[in-house]
């Protein structure tokens, strides 16, 4: 389905608007890194413990009313999914989310706790999610939610960037001069790009799952591969980009990063340990690549932790290992 217009800075402000009349802004904390000031944006606080909720509500409040009463289909690892079906039960819409079968069990429990409907595809098996939630919108009239490729969820989750402007501000820094997000098919890094013009915008991704990387190295969309990894990061597991989304990224992004499992749990165990949060993997993967020296920090630097669903036995083998 292609979108039917591109995501803009205008949009992001307005998302912002919207998003601050219903939620209060997500900490700012600050963490010293090898003597610098690191600016870490903690939207694993959010209601639904991710950032996605900023682009669910702001897709979703702009639905018509007929495009409300014939519902919504999300497709989703799972903070998508939990941020679709927090919007739509506070609107009263119908949601559908098709989430793979090996999402975190407390991604699956947390989106039927909000009332919505679960289709489960098998990601192991490489069945098609895109597809399926095509069949599952054509049998029921009802309009998709796409995780990233929608200019609504882009600038709804652009919307932290505004917020992160107006926090630096706000402490007399001024507004970020580096942001570092964790990336998976670049909804947020997009978003972050229409709101922080000013701002370096540095995608990071898993090891294996690092299509935007290549995408930006080689100027065209590239997938992931059909023998990448298993990895923990399940929020940054998506085979590819899309063209909306890519358009803005080549413009404001030169590279990307890549971060290895190791990396991802050094980063959250010092995310527990310093800043007192429970971040998921794919949520600490931009904190994973500061952490490692890969990225050259700058002296308004902002790292985004995107989320904090995980499951408690997985998190705390991650606290007790050594690697």
């Amino acid at each position: 389905m292609t979108p039917s217009r591109d995501p803009t800075a205008a949009g992001v402000a307005e998302a912002a608007a919207k998003i601050a009349e219903i939620l209060p802004p997500t900490p700012l904390l600050p963490l010293e890194i090898e003597g610098q000031t690191i600016w870490c944006k903690a939207e694993s606080l959010q209601p639904i413990g991710a950032f996605k909720i900023r682009g669910g509500w702001h897709r979703l409040t702009a639905l018509s009313a007929e495009e409300r009463a014939r519902g919504i289909v999300g497709v989703s690892s799972g903070n998508h999914a939990q941020g679709v079906a927090w919007a739509a039960r506070r609107l009263g819409i119908a949601a559908t989310i098709v989430m793979p079968v090996d999402a975190p069990a407390v991604k699956l429990a947390n989106t039927r706790a909000l009332g919505a409907e679960v289709v489960l595809y098998d990601r192991p098996g490489g069945e098609d999610r895109d597809e399926v939630a095509e069949r599952v919108c054509a049998e029921r009239s009802a309009t998709l939610v796409h995780a990233y490729g929608d200019p609504w969820v882009i600038e709804g989750q652009g919307s932290a960037g505004i917020e992160i402007a107006r926090q630096m501000d706000a402490l007399g820094l001024g507004g970020p001069d580096l942001i570092v997000a964790p990336c998976g098919g670049g909804g947020l890094t997009a978003g972050l790009a229409l709101a922080c013009p000013d701002a370096a915008i540095i995608p990071v991704e898993p090891e294996g799952w690092d299509d935007v990387c290549r995408s930006l190295a080689s100027g065209t969309i590239q997938s992931v591969t059909a023998d990448a990894p298993p990895t923990p990061c399940d929020s940054l597991q998506t085979m590819a980009t899309r063209p909306i989304n890519f358009r803005v990224l080549r413009e404001r992004c030169p590279f990307g990063l890549v971060v290895s499992p190791a990396e991802v749990r050094a980063a959250q165990r010092l995310a527990f340990n310093r800043l007192h949060l429970v971040i998921e993997p794919g949520g600490a993967a931009a904190l994973a690549a500061v952490l490692a020296g890969k990225v050259d920090l700058k002296p308004r630097t902002a790292v985004v932790l995107t989320g904090g669903n995980t499951d408690a036995a997985d998190f705390a083998a991650v606290l007790t290992g050594d690697d």
